[in-house]
């Protein structure tokens, strides 16, 4: 059935209870066959084998119930959480409002799941061993209560320790503009702290751990997040998370506060994407989020310098079938260049 078809029924639905209705929904679906690799748009990042490019960006899979199974529409991998020590509840509803006119969305959740211990229960039911499957991220956050205490660090030590066994990667999430305080560790001195604590606390052997950052950063602040990646030894940069900006907006929703997403925020995560690659060349693999919506979008990001792409927002207005399209597309452009692999283009532009 035809996406298009089925949205107005979505529509009808408050946002948040439509976003678990789709989990819902996904929960019955049975757990696809393993994902084969495309012999165009395969490549190996941070030592981890993705099949494609597009993955499905955290924040729509908070708890890990469904994120093994979205290699099923297309997604080559996908990334779970955010997911912090102790069970927290967020914000108060509503939390979540979609901006029609705008193709774009605001959220307030506040890193509202579960916490680490009943999601990696969950988890190791079907991420035994780890690697056997779609390749799967684990995003991880501290508590509230944690980072107005000025104990964020523990908490995120003791994502990585849990978190750990059962990841492809472990992405540390310091950009989300719903915990007070949470961008504050974006700063140098707070920034090389962190990872000095969430490297020591990394298993030996343990996954690749990747950086999530906001949009709103300024220029010294891209320099010194860069900088403090090479020192620490990050594996890779996620670019970005949601925006606390406010560009011209149609939506009757448009004065909510939290992070906006999808169509407004591509340009100022793309011209990011592009501070990120001319100060750091490759020497740390991007990825590239915020504002995708078509090939054509994630082709641009990946010729300025992202080896790989997440989307989430847009599936609220393209549907679950948004990676496999996406995927097509990259394809057909690299034909119409002459391009053989993906791996050809990523920074190409910059």
């Amino acid at each position: 059935m035809s996406y298009r078809l089925i949205r107005p029924l979505f529509f009808a639905l408050d946002a948040e209870r439509a976003h678990n209705l789709s989990i819902a929904l996904l929960r019955m679906m049975p757990t696809p066959a393993p994902l084969k690799a495309d012999p165009m748009l395969a490549q190996t990042v941070a030592g981890i084998a993705f099949p494609n490019p597009v993955g499905l960006a955290a924040g729509y899979d908070k708890d890990g119930r469904v994120a093994h199974k979205m290699h099923g529409l297309g997604f080559g991998f996908a990334e779970l959480g955010t997911l912090t020590p102790l069970a927290q509840p967020g914000n108060p509803q509503p939390r979540l409002f979609r901006l029609v006119e705008d193709r774009a969305v605001i959220n307030r959740f506040g890193f509202n799941n579960g916490g680490q211990g009943a999601a990696a229960d969950r988890i190791a039911r079907y991420r035994r061993p780890v690697g056997d499957g779609p390749v799967i991220g684990i995003n991880i956050g501290a508590n509230k209560e944690a980072t107005a205490a000025g104990r964020a660090n523990a908490d995120y030590a003791t994502g990585v320790t849990c978190m750990a066994p059962l990841a492809d990667y472990l992405t540390v999430n310091i950009s989300s503009p719903n915990t007070p305080g949470l961008r504050a560790l974006q700063g140098r001195a707070a920034l090389d702290d962190l990872l000095g604590a969430v490297m020591a606390a990394r298993p030996a052997g343990g996954p690749p751990i990747f950086l999530k950052v906001a949009p709103d950063l300024e220029p010294a602040d891209i320099e010194d997040i860069a900088a403090a990646c090479i020192d620490h030894g990050i594996d890779a940069l996620i670019v970005s998370n949601t925006t606390i900006t406010r560009p011209a907006l149609q939506s009757p929703h448009a004065g909510e506060t939290g992070g906006l997403s999808g169509a407004p925020l591509t340009d100022l995560s793309l011209g990011k994407l592009r501070d990120f690659r001319r100060l750091l060349g490759d020497r740390l693999p991007l990825i590239g989020v915020g504002g995708i919506a078509n090939a054509e979008q994630a082709y641009a990001r990946i010729r300025a310098g992202a080896s790989l792409v997440q989307v989430y927002s847009a599936l609220v207005y393209e549907g679950p079938y948004l990676a496999r399209r996406i995927n097509d597309g990259l394809k057909a452009l690299m034909a119409r260049d002459g391009v053989r692999h993906i791996g050809d283009v990523v920074g190409i532009d910059a």
